[in-house]
């Protein structure tokens, strides 16, 4: 009686045909598959994290049952293209990523959870076909590039940080070969910068975006801006790319 009903549940969700106990289990795993990324994204302090993730994974294996499932109730519709409903979860999904990227005077935050986000919803898209086996592994990938990955990055760039150094002067800096000579005598590596000019207040704020050593000394360096124009602030921060 217990193996007739397990190969009655086996059969129902190898089904390549929508139904109850199928779609539930699609529903649950892709659940499960997208809270997994999700909590990695969370112990790295991302907004989008556990219940983001999974209800990502859910709405696009629900899209996916759906495209599936209207042409094989309404065989006589047209327009019942099981494609139809499945393509415009990749153009919606990037709405979400595009919410997950903040873009901060030179520094861009968010750019790897906006990929976990295209790449959990493209598994639960797996998951509504029935690709269970693939759909693990592709979750088991994301935690490898995620948690080992980043191991490997952080060995090859050990002991160097990218930071972004804000310059507030009370001049118009319209030459930052000064800037680029006090940074190579401290061994920094300037990466890019950006300008804001304020000719009303006569004002420059300089983002550099610099790749520095552990050992800079900060103190050092912040005077020796000070030095090249009249500077009203200078401040240090964070160059965030995950």
């Amino acid at each position: 009686m217990t193996a007739d009903i397990f190969t009655y549940i086996t059969g129902h969700i190898d089904s390549v045909e929508v139904n109850t106990i199928g779609a539930v289990y699609k529903m649950v795993l892709s659940m499960l598959l997208g809270a997994v990324v999700g909590f990695e994204r969370k112990r790295k302090g991302q907004t989008a994290g556990v219940r983001t993730f999974s209800l990502i994974s859910m709405g696009a294996t629900l899209a996916m049952l759906l495209s599936i499932y209207v042409p094989q109730e309404y065989m006589g519709l047209k327009n019942g293209d099981p494609g139809r409903i499945a393509a415009q979860v990749i153009t919606g999904i990037g709405f979400l990523g595009a919410g997950a990227i903040i873009q901060m005077k030179g520094s861009v935050r968010g750019l790897t959870t906006a990929a976990g986000i295209w790449m959990v919803a493209i598994i639960g898209m797996a998951v509504g076909v029935g690709m269970y086996v693939l759909s693990i592994v592709a979750c088991a990938l994301i935690l490898l590039v995620l948690v080992q990955l980043e191991k490997v990055e952080q060995r090859v760039s050990r002991g160097t940080t990218s930071r972004i150094i804000r310059i507030h002067t009370a001049d118009i800096i319209r030459d930052v070969s000064d800037y680029r000579e006090v940074l190579a005598e401290n061994k920094v590596t300037l990466l890019n910068y950006y300008v804001e000019y304020d000719f009303v207040d006569t004002e420059t704020r300089l983002n550099l975006v610099v790749l520095v050593l552990e050992s800079t000394n900060y103190i050092k360096l912040f005077s020796a801006f000070e030095r090249l124009h009249p500077t009203k602030a200078i401040t240090l921060a964070n160059q965030l790319s995950i």
